[in-house]
């Protein structure tokens, strides 16, 4: 067999494995950019070309995936419908539409002729896709216990995200439909999560990361609320100082959860680490104060350095052939499984 072949091969195996939960780096580089577009705004720390170098890189990689994704769809069908079959994968579907409101939300101010596009496809995608969800979940005859985990949080945390460039785009009514499905699907599901996590068995090594996905519901919820309520109220408060807490617990099971090898979803700690950042400078912009100020500048400092490690361990393992291949044995510690 000549060499040619081969790398086709390899190259088609790497496309047929390519999981759509690699669609989360793109979540955590989108919300990088946007802790950093914030943190430029209220902070003063930077020139503003950080957070756009940033998200020309979140765009890119939002493309390349695509495309690469649009590839697996058309060449490997099977592979694709055995994801959104599988009782974990399934959810991840969503952070496809959650990265083109990501996008939206960024373009606002970087490129503001797309944010309308991108917005009215996100939108309509992730309302599609979580009815999808929905159905699978009122329809199924393959959940147990074991397969709960936060990822399932994804969908919803999607709703709770059009507020912020839906209200910038005049679209009010929109954006509290969406709140409205994220926020009571957010109260149910942590129920049901901490119920998963006290009284059955603990949560696989290579999804242990979730846990963090657990601070971008009441983190996005605040940021989400400010923005349709017009203030910082009662309400705001106990979101904001909900998500603080998780974040502060969560800190202290990162000994452990850092013995664990490295799969994919170490892109869980990004996303929802970076809305907690900016729900904190957001409360600096608000009120001020030394306190919020060292929490914001804290947390910037943190997301930053957990995705620049992030993409670090991620092009380590890709260069080392462990691009996508979910269900095979890894012969080193950089792989990329997630499931």
């Amino acid at each position: 067999m000549s060499t040619d072949v081969v790398q086709i091969e390899t190259r088609e195996s790497r496309l047929e494995h390519l999981p759509i939960s690699f669609f989360a780096s793109m979540m955590g580089l989108s919300g990088l950019a946007l802790a950093w577009q914030k943190g430029v705004h209220v902070l003063h720390i930077a020139s503003e070309w950080v957070p756009l170098v940033i998200a020309a890189a979140a765009a890119l990689v939002f493309l390349t995936l695509l495309g690469l994704y649009g590839a697996k769809v058309a060449l490997h069908p099977s592979h694709v419908v055995g994801e959104y079959r599988h009782p974990v994968k399934l959810h991840f579907f969503p952070a496809v539409s959650i990265s083109l409101l990501l996008l939206s939300i960024l373009a606002l101010n970087m490129w503001p002729a797309m944010a309308m596009p991108l917005f009215a496809v996100g939108a309509s995608l992730h309302l599609v896709l979580m009815l999808l969800v929905l159905n699978s979940w009122f329809n199924h005859d393959h959940f147990q216990t074991v397969h709960l985990n936060p990822a399932w949080f994804i969908p919803a945390v999607g709703n709770v995200l059009v507020p912020l460039s839906g209200l910038a785009l005049g679209y009010v009514e929109l954006s509290w439909f969406f709140f409205a499905i994220g926020i009571m699907f957010w109260i149910v599901l942590f129920t049901i999560i901490i119920n998963r996590v006290l009284f059955h068995n603990p949560l696989p090594e290579r999804l242990a990361p979730t846990l963090f996905i657990l601070i971008a519901p009441p983190a996005v919820g605040f940021l989400s609320y400010v923005r349709l309520a017009g203030n910082v109220d009662a309400a705001a408060h106990i979101l904001y100082y909900f998500a603080l807490f998780m974040t502060l617990f969560l800190i202290t099971q990162v000994p452990r959860l850092m013995r664990a090898a490295f799969f994919l979803s170490w892109w869980a700690y990004s996303f929802p680490l970076a809305a907690v950042t900016i729900a904190s400078l957001t409360m600096y912009e608000k009120f001020g104060g030394t306190a919020f100020f060292v929490i914001s500048a804290v947390l910037l400092g943190i997301v930053t350095t957990v995705v620049t490690a992030l993409v670090v361990r991620t092009l380590v393992a890709i260069g080392r052939g462990r691009s996508a291949c979910p269900n095979r044995p890894a012969r080193d510690p950089g792989r990329l499984e997630t499931q």
